[in-house]
């Protein structure tokens, strides 16, 4: 295959670390980025450049406008044109909005969606002028019915989808494709806070009767990595049937 690269957010563990996994299986040159777990994403590195693939790391906040511009800026000098976006990072919070402190929204909207738009921001501009491109949003179901107790983390993915579904019209003349993945329950750290019946509960609403796993996202990016030009501005589910 022609050389490619792909940048990656949050991809220290978890749904980000499966996704760099695979793209770099599949043989491209990958771009990982986290907020502060260096050890961790040390480990992806090393996993990355066993395959055989270049991998460029870097830890910074990618809500942070500044952090976000010099990630995408030296991974573009180390790994050449970057040929697709995965906006991965993202954090969550449970609990009652009425029991949520305005620093505490600020943060999730920050992390999960304004880093959406600052990692787009770097990108478009070369993606634009080389005609081709795809960037990938990882969404969840909870953007698109919403979650009681969840509500700051439902407006960050509902957000996500239109900046998803309104950036694809921006970008389909030049050949760019945007889409979300909306995942429903997969088995990451995010969700270790369930006790064994909570989980088991979660798992029989589900008709897929179980939960869905990173690296099933993670061959779903890469199949949306530019594979399928006339498909974009869709959020798609990937949830076992169960919302």
């Amino acid at each position: 295959m022609a050389h490619k690269t792909v940048l990656i957010t949050g991809a220290s563990r978890g749904i980000g670390r499966a996704i760099a996994q695979i793209f770099a299986e599949a043989g491209w040159s990958v771009g990982i980025c986290c907020k502060k777990s260096m050890a961790e994403l040390s480990e992806v590195k090393k996993y990355i450049e066993a395959t055989g693939s270049q991998c460029f790391d870097f830890i910074g906040d990618m809500g942070c406008y500044e952090d976000a511009q010099k990630f995408i800026t030296e991974a573009r000098k180390a790994l050449g044109p970057i040929d697709c976006l995965v906006n991965n990072a993202g954090v969550s919070y449970i609990g009652l909005l009425s029991d949520m402190h305005a620093e505490e929204w600020n943060k999730i909207i920050q992390i999960n969606l304004t880093s959406v738009f600052n990692c787009c921001k770097q990108v478009i501009p070369d993606m634009v002028a080389r005609q081709s491109g795809s960037i990938i949003n990882i969404s969840s179901v909870w953007g698109n019915c919403g979650a009681s107790c969840e509500v700051a983390y439902s407006a960050s993915k509902g957000g996500m989808n239109a900046f998803t579904k309104a950036l694809a019209k921006e970008l389909a003349p030049s050949h760019i494709t945007v889409n979300a993945i909306a995942c429903g329950a997969i088995d990451t750290e995010m969700n270790h806070f369930l006790s064994k019946e909570e989980r088991d509960q979660l798992i029989d609403e589900i008709p897929a009767c179980r939960m869905g796993t990173p690296e099933e996202v993670g061959r779903l990016a890469l199949q949306l990595a530019g594979k399928h030009s006339y498909l974009t501005g869709q959020i798609i589910t990937l949830d076992g049937g169960w919302i």
